[in-house]
Order: C-alpha cells, then sequence, then structure tokens
C-alpha cells in the first residue's frame, strides 16, 4: 500500500494548488544521509497542520486534502542525482517549499506564524527563508497609513533622501536635555527626529507627554528658522495594554510621529496601532531584537521575512542596519531588506526604509547608489558627535545629500563648506576605503 506521505493530499506541484489560497513557506532544511527528504518535507507540513508524529483516526484524506499543508517543492543543494555522488557525504541540504492553506488562519497573524515557522522552530538545521503571501491572506491587512508618497507629501520633501537623527545620549537624559539636542539638529536641516529604541514610554526621567510637549516646541522654533517641517518620532513601547493609550497621549500632547520596537511588542501589537483610525500620525518600527530571529544562518527566519511583516502590519518608516557601519549585514541581505519594504505587494503601501548605524556624509554616495532616494538616512553620533556640535553635524548631512543629488563631487565640492570639510576629515569618504575608523 503506498505510502501515506507520497499522497496528493501532502503533494503538489506549485501548478496544482491556486496560490491566492495559500501561504507559502520556504525552508532551508538539513536532513541525514539517508533521511526521505519527501517524507521529511511532508512530516513538517503535517506537524503544522493537521496531524502528529502518528497517525490520528480522525485525520481522514478529505480532512487532509482541505487542511493539510502541501509540499509543493523539495530541491537539493548541490542537486544529486546520482548514488555515486553520495560518497563521503554526511549530511544533505535542501530547500523546501510548503504551502499553507489560508482556510486555516484567515488574517490571524500569530496563527499563520505559529503554522509556518511553530514548533519546527525547535529542529535543528531548519531556517525559513521566505514567506509568500496569498492574496486572500494579504486582502484583510491595511498596511502603512502614508507610505512613501504620502510621507512625501506630509513632509514636502521631494527629489531627495529624508535625514533622520537619533537623540544621543540613547537614554538617562531629562526632557530639557533632549529638547535642546532636538533643536540643534532640526534647525540644522534633519526632516525625522526619534527617540532612541532604548527610551520609551513613561520613564521616571522622561514622561511622554514632557518630551513631547518640549521637542515639538523646540520644532517649531526650528521649523521657522529652516522653512522646513520636522517630524518626531515619539517612542511610545511599553506593554501591550499600555500602547493604545500612550499612543492617544503622544498625539495629544502634539506630536506628529509614533514610534514602536516590534519585536519586543510584537507584530500584531504594530498592526493594531496602524489600523486604529484614531492613530493618524506615521508609525516608525524599530526592529531591534530581530537578530534573535535571524542572525544565524540555519536557524530562525530571513530578515527580509520579517521587514515583510512589519510593512504588511502597517510601519511607515522601519528602522534597519546599514552594511557599513558597526553592523555587518551582508550587502544582499540589506538590498534584500530594501526589496521587501518597497517593492510591489499587491495593494500594500511600500515603507520607507532608514538605514542607520554609521551613517556619516561620506557615505551617502554609496547609500543612494543602492537604494536611491526613497529612503532615510539615519544619523546618530554623524550629527552630535560631530566637532563643531549636532547643528554642523546636520548641515553637514545635508550639504552631503545636495552634493550627492546634483551629481557632483563630494570631496571637490565640500572645500569652503566647513561643517562638510569637518565632517570629511574626522571620518572619511567610504569610496576612499574609510570604513571602519570612523565614530559611530
Amino acid at each position: 500500500m503506498r505510502n501515506a506521505f507520497y499522497s496528493k493530499e501532502l503533494n503538489r506541484m506549485f501548478e496544482g494548488i491556486n496560490p491566492d489560497d495559500y501561504v507559502i513557506g520556504t525552508y532551508l532544511v538539513g536532513a541525514k544521509l539517508n533521511e526521505d527528504p519527501i517524507i521529511k518535507a511532508a512530516s513538517i507540513a503535517i506537524e503544522q497542520t493537521t496531524g502528529s508524529w502518528v497517525d490520528i483516526p480522525e485525520e481522514t484524506p478529505e480532512l487532509r486534502e482541505k487542511y493539510a499543508a502541501k509540499t509543493i517543492g523539495v530541491y537539493e543543494v548541490p542537486d544529486y542525482e546520482n548514488m555515486e555522488n553520495l560518497h563521503g557525504v554526511e549530511k544533505r541540504w535542501y530547500v523546501m517549499r510548503i504551502a499553507f492553506p489560508v482556510v486555516n488562519f484567515d488574517d490571524n497573524l500569530p496563527l499563520m506564524l505559529s503554522s509556518v515557522i511553530g514548533n519546527i522552530a525547535a529542529l535543528p538545521d531548519l531556517k525559513l527563508l521566505d514567506i509568500e503571501f496569498g492574496k486572500k491572506f494579504v486582502e484583510k491587512f491595511k498596511g502603512p497609513k502614508f507610505g512613501i508618497e504620502g510621507m512625501r507629501k506630509l513632509m514636502g520633501v521631494q527629489g531627495r533622501p529624508f535625514l533622520n537623527n537619533m537623540i544621543k545620549p540613547c537614554t538617562g537624559y531629562t526632557p530639557e536635555v533632549g529638547a535642546k539636542l532636538f533643536y540643534e539638529a532640526a534647525v540644522g536641516g534633519v526632516d525625522i527626529i526619534k527617540d532612541d529604541e532604548l527610551i520609551a514610554g513613561d520613564t521616571a526621567f522622561n514622561r511622554i507627554e514632557d518630551r513631547v510637549k518640549l521637542n515639538m516646541a523646540a520644532a517649531k522654533k526650528a521649523d521657522a528658522v529652516k522653512g522646513e517641517m520636522t517630524l518626531y518620532c515619539c517612542n511610545i513601547t511599553d506593554e501591550m495594554s499600555k500602547l493604545k493609550a500612550n499612543a492617544m497621549k503622544a498625539i495629544e500632547a502634539g506630536t506628529n510621529c509614533i514610534m514602536v520596537n516590534v519585536v519586543g511588542t510584537g507584530l500584531s501589537a504594530l498592526r493594531m496601532l496602524a489600523e486604529d483610525p484614531e492613530i493618524n500620525v506615521p508609525i516608525l518600527a524599530h526592529a531591534c531584537g530581530g537578530g534573535a530571529w535571524f542572525t544565524s544562518e540555519l536557524q530562525g527566519m530571513s530578515s527580509h521575512v520579517l521587514n515583510k511583516m512589519i510593512r504588511l502590519c502597517g510601519a511607515d518608516l522601519v528602522v534597519n542596519s546599514s552594511p557599513y557601519g558597526k553592523f555587518d549585514i551582508l550587502h544582499s541581505k540589506y538590498m534584500k531588506i530594501t526589496q521587501a519594504l518597497t517593492s510591489d505587494l499587491y495593494d500594500i503601501k511600500p515603507s520607507l526604509p532608514l538605514y542607520g548605524g554609521g551613517v556619516i556624509p561620506g557615505l551617502v554616495k554609496q547609500t543612494l547608489t543602492d537604494a536611491g532616494i526613497d529612503c532615510i538616512l539615519g544619523v546618530g553620533a554623524g550629527v552630535h558627535a560631530h566637532p563643531m556640535g549636532p547643528k554642523a553635524g546636520a548641515i553637514a548631512m545635508r550639504q552631503a545629500i545636495d552634493i550627492i543629488i546634483a551629481g557632483k563631487d563630494l570631496k571637490t565640492e565640500a572645500v569652503g563648506k566647513k561643517e562638510l570639510e569637518e565632517a570629511i576629515r574626522v571620518w572619511g569618504v567610504y569610496e576612499d576605503g574609510v570604513k571602519d575608523n570612523y565614530l559611530i
């Protein structure tokens, strides 16, 4: 009698399913030399949908047909065809694609994740490489309220990247100190100023209403000088039960953007905020802690999967790492994250990627070569550690942006621009090979 793990209820070609009805997980899976990869993939499909490690009496072929996940691809790397080529091989590696019926979880994101990367996350040598979302799953998500076009319209920024600054020090300062630093960065030309991820909600030394009121007063003062709008992203991260109250507290105090540490609060918390009609300001998502999900090459999930879900859940702005500063993220991963945030995803608006972690004026050309102008340059110490002060650090960044957008040479055009000249003197230019010896 045919092994049930080879059955049609568990195995299809991609052409044998309607992709709109499924969410498809793609995995890297390691297996022992003599393990049957078809059975291994089917076992994953069963474990994560209708069954267990042993047959269940009520798990009928009819139930499996409708609710069991389907293996739609098993690809060995390298692609062995003959037994003799396996001589000396101890472990074999596969890319497996498994399709999960949307009917199992509808638009319930936690349940979808429990299905696609639930119990199997504990298996050795298994990493989720991608999730392809079917139309039926995505259609109930609203995504970002503003997106890239909405942010440009809101702020009147056209033809160039946005400039962001993170208030430094990261935490431990009073609202008065923060507002002083805020003004210096804003008046120098920073578009978007955010709290660091390490200060959020109400702390004993820095309450939401206090920092919002003082920072927005500083923004108003700076805007009158520079003739541009400054966005303040107030970090409301807290226990989930306090998030809505924190958001409304910040909005009522005058903030024009809110921020949330999305891994700590959860993706569904971000979705709750983004889809709430009372929250009418952009949302910045910081993925701090995400490395625990994706840093291992053989476990967890890929970074671009996380970013795709953050976009789906409604973040207008998403913080990620530049590969050129203090983080050693692969360039290809950084580009795949950009793709996840900005490429077509049904009717979901694109999110603005924010690249931080060591960005300086000498990195502007390289970053715009990679990402184009639809991005945010996230500059922390590159503003606050400028030898001439935060205002000069911001001016230097805007000078560099203008020069690169105009297609001119940065070092040639920096002559006579004292803020930019000083930044280049201290931190160098990436194209010259200066990468690891600047402040971060």
